[in-house]
């Protein structure tokens, strides 16, 4: 019980002790909003990049694709592991250019990434048809014109014309000219646009910034998108109209995604009942292997198919964010590795300080473990408490850390988190309670290895020696 009393009365008494506890408060704090950020941001890619990608893929290594999806998904429901399946898709994935106007000015064709979709299968499979901005898209997703985009185009485009490519007539010994959609006048197809690539994000933007966003296109306007024939790679093109915008929050693939109708991209580039990859939502991710290794049976590499989950297409981003982190961690570490140099300095002046106490201890029968016990728990309760006012701190500033930015960007005039570089309106963070756990559990641990040194030096004093040292 003594021991538990002079422990303590030393954390009351000595204010040197104050500076080991703020440091070992500030080093978990630090290392807890770290973390609870960078698993904030982690969690939300792989959250958005699972969606996009859906469990498991089928992919086609020919340029033309597989014939009859539809065949090919009945034999996998019909396959043993076909229980294991909650829903499949096929798409059609290609390069294209996109030539749009802004404000009635040409802009250059710019590079984008068409994906033929079925709508409602798309949104069966997962991570689709909530980031469409329409709200009646997010609940019945489709191609056609609704509500605003609808009377803005019947208002832009009374009458849709032909599109009409003026093109020089062929020399002789040239290559004929591109495939061209008959001439006639058609409503045109429905897309659903990456949002970055309709809209930009403004410069010198603030937490309190309303219009954020600065709009190329909208709902309505007609685009011209060109793309190559699946099987004699010759230049094909059409004229569509923006039904929707996708938003996923993600700067990557808002910026560069365009999905259009699967019927739609099978006639243009001539793939008729065909497709370049099949989407697989699992019921359990769990059976992901077990289901991938049995796919790649049915659908060998040897025969032109390659099949992966989600995790294995992007495998090297996902490795590189978990090192970055590990790294970040270590060296983050160094902050209580340095509150724990504090400790053994401070502990090795109480040593010399309490000599003569020490001395009188073991005058009076304590022995070397019981004094090695006082120098320890002093040490293990030091960490106990910055351990717990660091946690108390950390999670406060990781729930507040949004208002927290706002403030100081008040306070300063500038950003901290610029929202033209993330897209996301707020800072994510996911508070890990294993994470937490284990930055205490470190914390203490160094409080108390970096007190064994000065406790040993205590525990090893002679009393007579102790005593005649004053």
């Amino acid at each position: 019980m003594y021991k538990l009393l002079l422990c303590w009365r030393y954390l009351l008494t000595r204010y040197l002790a104050l500076v080991c506890i703020v440091s070992v408060m500030l080093g978990v704090a630090t290392l807890i909003v770290v973390n609870s950020v960078m698993s904030g941001f982690s969690t939300k890619l792989r959250e958005r990049l699972h969606g996009l990608l859906s469990d498991v893929v089928i992919e086609s290594m020919d340029q033309s694709g597989f014939a009859d999806p539809q065949e090919k998904m009945q034999r996998i429901w019909n396959s043993p592991i076909g229980a294991r399946i909650q829903a499949m898709t096929p798409a059609i994935e290609i390069l294209g250019l996109i030539k749009m106007d802004y404000r009635g000015t040409p802009m250059p064709p710019r590079a984008v990434h068409l994906i033929g979709i079925d709508p409602k299968g798309r949104t069966e499979v997962g991570g689709f048809a909530e980031y469409l901005a329409d709200p009646d898209n997010k609940s019945d997703p489709s191609f056609a014109l609704r509500g605003k985009a609808k009377n803005w185009h019947e208002f832009r485009y009374p009458s849709s014309p032909p599109m009409q490519l003026k093109l020089d007539p062929p020399k002789p010994g040239d290559p004929p000219l591109p495939w061209q959609p008959p001439m006639e006048e058609k409503v045109p197809a429905g897309i659903f646009l990456g949002y970055s690539i309709g809209h930009y994000r403004k410069k010198d933007l603030t937490p309190d910034s309303v219009n954020k966003d600065e709009e190329v296109l909208a709902a309505g306007d007609e685009v011209v998108l060109f793309t190559v024939s699946g099987q004699k790679m010759t230049p094909v093109y059409d004229r569509v109209v923006v039904a929707d915008f996708f938003k996923s929050e993600m700067s990557e693939y808002d910026s560069n995604y365009v999905f259009v109708p699967l019927d739609w991209m099978q006639r243009l580039r001539s793939m008729e009942n065909r497709a370049s990859c099949l989407q697989i939502k699992l019921k359990n991710y769990d059976d992901a292997k077990e289901v991938v290794k049995a796919l790649r049976m049915m659908f060998p590499i040897e025969a032109g198919y390659q099949v992966d989950t989600w995790e294995d297409k992007q495998g090297p981003l996902l490795a590189a964010i978990s090192i970055e982190r590990g790294l970040l961690n270590v060296l983050l570490f160094l902050i209580i590795g340095v509150a724990g140099f504090g400790i053994l300095a401070i502990f090795s002046m109480i040593v010399i300080e309490k000599t003569r106490d020490i001395g009188i201890l073991k005058a009076l029968g304590a022995s070397n473990i019981g004094v090695l016990k006082i120098f320890l728990g002093y040490g293990l309760l030091l960490g106990l408490v910055g351990a717990t006012l660091g946690t108390a701190l950390g999670v406060g500033i990781t729930v507040y850390i949004n208002g927290i930015e706002h403030l100081l960007a008040q306070i300063t005039g500038q950003q901290i988190f610029d929202r033209s570089i993330y897209y996301f309106n707020e800072i994510p963070t996911h508070i890990q309670a294993s994470s937490v756990g284990l930055v205490n559990a470190g914390a203490v641990l160094i409080a108390v290895l970096f007190s064994v040194v000065p406790a040993l030096r205590a525990a090893l004093l002679h009393p007579v020696r102790a005593l005649r040292y004053e």
